[in-house]
């Protein structure tokens, strides 16, 4: 049932080390199961989205907006003919390289790295499931489908061009550099219709949850969306509907509203501007030079004002900075901790570091293992190894 713009798995590039084809899993299928088994994903239960890991259970955690993300981008997929496998794939892969904090942690990181050639969580994404990941016999990672890789790599749109050149920034992280210089992942071009279905789905996901979440913590109510574009007129329509509608199941059918909103114009869109075209191939999507798989522009300048309004209300909310500021600490000061103490890092990491042959080899092993911290796991181990707390190690997964 794929469209012939779809990417078909019987076409993909292949793994970087060769291995038998399945009987029974199609390779996206593949490589979406061992993204799911990584211990990086794992780990994404106890990350920040928002709200740190501890502040409550029922926030949304990297995990949880992950299979989220997965949902929505299998949904878009499978309405628009093309790959679901590749498209879930590559969602849940799109946040495995962010640090325990979340762009807070992002943040800490990239200064702290910033003379060893910086550091990016979807660089580091790429670095995990091509190097970070020590299970199998036969190769280090995930030996994951070059689509997969592409769409990590890509999902948001060309990242240099075509000489090479970063788009953003002073230089492309050095993750990125070293998994495009072992499997070309052509950089300065565009991605699949998959990967720019896992792009959109992030979006769609985030924009409904945080709302969500942000109604959940309290720094706003829902008389404070009523004047905002898409989710006031969603609660109108659910008061029309069910006049008296008790607090809790109100917020979630109007959530759920801006929700369908979001991808019913993502489908539109994609319709009117696949439709026309005479597409024969997943490479004729990447020769277009431009995203396919995006909101309308009226939709797009909506969502503005709501992610406006969550930056003003949530995530510069003075107990969301106050926290983050406490966080960027424990970053802060572990980074330089094991950079001079090496010896407190675990006896399999030590051996990386007994091979390194420079302070940027050895920053970049640093790195690794903060980056891979959870939240609890990070503040924990700051409280035994920084404050000097009696706390129980925790062994690192």
């Amino acid at each position: 049932m794929l469209k012939p713009y779809a990417t078909h798995p019987d076409q993909s590039r292949g793994r970087r080390f060769d291995e038998a084809m399945s009987t029974f899993r199609s390779p996206f299928q593949r490589d979406r199961d061992r993204i799911i088994h990584s211990s990086a994903f794992r780990r994404l239960k106890h990350k920040t989205q928002v709200f740190i890991e501890h502040e409550g259970d029922y926030y949304r955690t990297r995990l949880t907006h992950s299979i989220e993300v997965a949902q929505v981008a299998r949904t878009l997929a499978g309405a628009l003919g093309l790959n679901t496998e590749l498209a879930e794939a590559i969602a849940l892969a799109h946040d495995l390289g962010h640090p325990p904090f979340g762009h807070t942690g992002e943040d800490a990181l990239c200064d702290l790295m910033a003379p060893y050639g910086g550091f990016d969580h979807n660089a580091q994404a790429l670095r995990i499931v091509t190097r970070l990941e020590r299970h199998y016999a036969d190769f280090d990672g995930l030996n994951l489908t070059w689509e997969t890789l592409e769409g990590i790599a890509k999902h948001n749109g060309p990242v240099a061009d075509a000489q090479g050149a970063p788009l953003k920034g002073d230089a492309l992280p050095y993750a990125l550099v070293e998994c495009n210089a072992q499997f070309d992942l052509e950089l300065h071009g565009y991605a699949s219709a998959e990967a720019q279905v896992a792009a959109i789905a992030d979006d769609i996901a985030y924009n409904h949850h945080d709302l969500h979440d942000g109604l959940r913590s309290g720094l706003f109510t829902e008389r404070d969306l009523m004047d905002l574009p898409i989710t006031g007129p969603a609660f109108r329509q659910v008061d029309s509907l069910y006049p008296g509608l008790e607090p809790m199941r109100r917020r979630h059918e109007a959530l759920r509203r801006v929700f369908g909103v979001m991808v019913e114009d993502v489908l539109l869109v994609a319709g009117t501007r696949l439709g026309p075209a005479d597409l024969q191939s997943a490479q004729d999507i990447r020769d277009l030079n431009l995203t396919i798989i995006r909101f309308s522009d009226r939709l797009f300048r909506e969502l503005k004002v709501i992610r406006q309004f969550l930056f003003t209300r949530m995530y510069r909310a003075p107990s969301v900075v106050a926290m983050r500021a406490q966080v960027t600490g424990v970053v802060r000061d572990l980074f330089p901790l094991f950079m001079t103490e090496p010896r407190h890092l675990p006896v399999e990491w030590r051996r990386d570091v007994d091979a390194a042959q420079s302070e940027t080899e050895l920053a970049r092993i640093v790195a690794d293992y903060v980056a891979g911290m959870t939240d609890r796991f990070a503040i924990q181990e700051h409280a035994r190894l920084v404050r000097g707390e009696d706390v129980s190690p925790v062994r690192y997964l």
